[in-house]
């Protein structure tokens, strides 16, 4: 697990989601094209869900048509399928298996680059400026999930600069699940399905009968001014509530639970049991956990020259504890076998990282588990270890 680790200094936080929020407005979906143009009027690169490769991912968008309209998912463990709505549903979709994180910690980057010349070797540090960018539709689980990425690069004494300079400066529009996927269970980790912190706008999705509009909730000043160039009115109480209603109705649609009672105290006492062996005759050790992951965060570092001995650079790629080289060091590799490697992994994310960093490395998006080929299912092995303990006692 390498992280880079510079002394830049941290970039200055803005103060989002005050305790003094302003009225909730309606936005309706037609004018919805109105953000967009007030964010291009800004300077910012906008990002957002579209239809790429037979999922929806998360890439450079231009307009309200580029969103996947009345397209949704159906998820299970190792399974995704895209499904036409029977509506225009912008955001009618779950998670897919793109994440924030590749934009903020890209899974390649060039850290530095050097070339030998007549004057000696020139170092050219390759950290990137800080860009303007928006991120449209971003869900509560994925606003936790970049909290802990900041605890990770941001919140220490060292900072990650590649990581810093892709954060500062980013506009996020959040959105409040209107519908949860059978492998969601980010209320039982308190990371959803509402938005409450971390963002500028939050939009809720609303369908009825002849209508469609958006509940939007500003989390910053810098929110506010964007939705004053945006057509709206003031929500009536009846729209206003719409938001609880919605998100209420998605927590109860989760298809996954996971009891975090005592959970880290639960897999620090069964680093020997039997189920790591049950678990490993499944695994294929192929990392998409992963790199599925929106707080997966390690990496690491090659070193490359050129056959003349001209330029040299440092490059770096995300990794995964399933890989062999991961933990290898002076005499082979510390975990050799699935077994080990999958106990580091769900222990890690469940427990030790607790200890690291003072939350939980799980965010409930379920994205493991549809993703795993052999449909693995985190929640399911969590139970499994709670019953063994309880029949042993």
């Amino acid at each position: 697990m390498s992280v880079l680790e510079t002394t830049m200094p941290k970039p200055a936080k803005r103060k989002p989601n005050s305790a003094t929020r302003a009225t909730n407005s309606v936005v309706q979906a037609a004018d919805l094209r109105y953000l967009f143009d007030a964010l291009k009027k800004r300077g910012f690169q906008i990002l957002g869900p579209h239809l790429r490769d037979g999922a929806i991912m998360y890439d450079e968008i231009r307009s309200v048509s580029d969103l996947p309209a009345g397209w949704t998912d159906e998820q299970e463990a190792g399974t995704y399928r895209l499904k036409r709505r029977d509506d225009t549903a912008l955001f009618g979709y779950n998670v897919g298996p793109d994440s924030w994180k590749k934009h903020l910690h890209p899974p390649v980057v060039r850290l530095w680059h050097a070339t030998k010349g007549e004057d000696g070797v020139q170092l050219t540090d390759d950290t990137p400026q800080p860009t303007k960018r928006a991120f449209i539709g971003v869900r509560a689980c994925e606003l936790n999930a970049m909290a802990i990425q900041d605890r990770v690069f941001l919140g220490d004494k060292f900072v990650d600069s590649q990581y810093a300079s892709r954060r500062e400066g980013l506009f996020i529009v959040a959105l409040n699940c209107g519908q949860a996927g059978a492998t969601c269970f980010c209320a039982s980790m308190g990371t959803g399905p509402r938005a409450d912190k971390g963002f500028d706008l939050s939009l809720t999705e609303v369908l009825r009968t002849g209508q469609h509009y958006f509940v939007v909730e500003a989390g910053s000043p810098e929110g506010s001014e964007v939705l004053a160039e945006v057509p709206h009115t003031t929500a009536s109480t009846q729209q206003a509530e719409t938001t609880d209603r919605v998100v209420s109705e998605t927590a109860q649609q989760m298809g996954r639970k996971l009891n975090t009672v005592g959970l880290k105290e639960l897999l620090y006492a069964n680093t020997d049991s039997p189920q790591w062996e049950q678990i490993a005759q499944r695994c294929l050790t192929c990392g998409n956990c992963t790199m599925v992951c929106p707080t997966c965060f390690c990496t690491t570092v090659e070193d490359v020259t050129d056959l003349a001995g001209q330029t040299a650079e440092r490059v770096r790629k995300w990794d995964s504890c399933f890989t062999l080289g991961f933990s290898y060091i002076h005499g082979g590799s510390v975990r050799v076998s699935p077994r080990s490697r999958y106990r580091q992994w769900m222990t890690h994310k469940l427990a030790t990282w607790q200890d690291q960093f003072d939350t939980s490395g799980c965010v409930g998006c379920g994205r493991c588990i549809t993703w795993c080929p052999v449909g693995i299912d985190i929640t399911e092995e969590a139970s499994k270890m709670r019953q063994e303990t309880s029949s042993e006692a």
